[in-house]
């Protein structure tokens, strides 16, 4: 097994592709289309910065968690800190080619507003098969913000800097929010299979009571059951239905609840423990949360 090459600065970003000095400390915009990557194939990155990366060609194919992307339609992937890829196979590069990476590390932003909003860009949690693949438009408007960036690195420092560097990734991720959410408008139909699938598991779940085995289920159990990512499964059920992973499980969660109230003469700590919870209690508050009754006024009332 290959060691993990693991880059903790934006200057060993810089030495691994042999460009020089980088002009800012803690964020970089590098122009793939003019560097040799001398990476070998089956070597894995982890970095401690995050990393958006464009390309529509490829020199090496890229594995992130289970599969792999080329990027020879245009791809934009985001990877967040302490993430592993991998290089695979080396493959022959077109001509045209167009590719950039934006890299900032978390000590840019950690005194600013965008760290605080850097958790709802759920996209860094993404499979690299869960790539945003970019429209012509689309593309030259994340482009414009990356030569935003390099114009300002490539300015003299001053107090208005970071400010302005850290507003235009924050409007570039605000970009890639919006371009998943289109991607996501687009691929409807195979999403309401997945939606469909997400709600047979749960029914299936409760209904034979597996959580006596597995206990309660899990965001990242139903997205490795329809081969996604944690991340991206909630966001297209927030799409589709409008309600994210963890919403779908307590749904189901309280209505084989309340079904159980109403048809057992189970006690209430029975029915948590059978439902797959600990400590009965966290049932009650949860129930209540969901109902606004606790299981004893629901039943008493049914």
């Amino acid at each position: 097994m290959n060691a993990v090459v693991h880059l903790k600065t934006i200057s060993d970003l810089y030495r691994v592709f042999q460009i020089g000095q980088p002009l800012h400390p803690l964020v970089a915009v590098i122009d793939f289309s003019q560097v040799d990557e001398q990476l070998e194939p089956n070597t894995k990155i982890a970095t401690d910065f995050y990393s958006v990366m464009f390309k529509n060609y490829c020199k090496n194919l890229i594995r992130y968690g289970r599969k792999t992307v080329d990027f020879q339609d245009g791809s934009l992937i985001c990877i967040a800190p302490n993430q592993v890829i991998e290089l695979d196979n080396e493959v022959e590069v077109k001509d045209n080619m167009l590719g950039w990476g934006l890299f900032f590390h978390p000590d840019l932003i950690r005194a600013t507003s965008l760290n605080d909003k850097l958790k709802d860009y759920s996209f860094f949690t993404y499979e690299i098969a869960e790539a945003l693949h970019l429209s012509a438009k689309e593309t030259n408007t994340l482009y414009d913000c990356v030569k935003r960036i390099e114009t300002e690195l490539r300015e003299n420092i001053d107090v208005h800097s970071q400010h302005i560097i850290v507003s235009t990734i924050e409007l570039l991720l605000n970009y890639c929010s919006r371009f998943y959410g289109r991607q996501m408008i687009t691929r409807t139909h195979t999403h309401k299979t997945v939606v469909a699938q997400i709600e047979t598991l749960l029914q299936a779940h409760f209904l034979t009571n597996q959580t006596n085995e597995r206990g309660l289920p899990t965001v990242k159990y139903l997205a490795d059951q329809v081969h996604l990512s944690p991340g991206y499964l909630s966001d297209l059920l927030k799409k589709e239905t409008g309600k994210n992973a963890q919403a779908h499980i307590h749904y189901y969660l309280i209505e084989a609840a309340k079904n159980s109230l109403i048809s057992t003469d189970q006690s209430v700590n029975e029915i948590a423990f059978k439902l797959g919870f600990e400590y009965p209690q966290y049932f009650n508050k949860l129930f209540k949360q969901k109902t606004g009754r606790t299981p004893l006024e629901f039943r008493s009332l049914n």
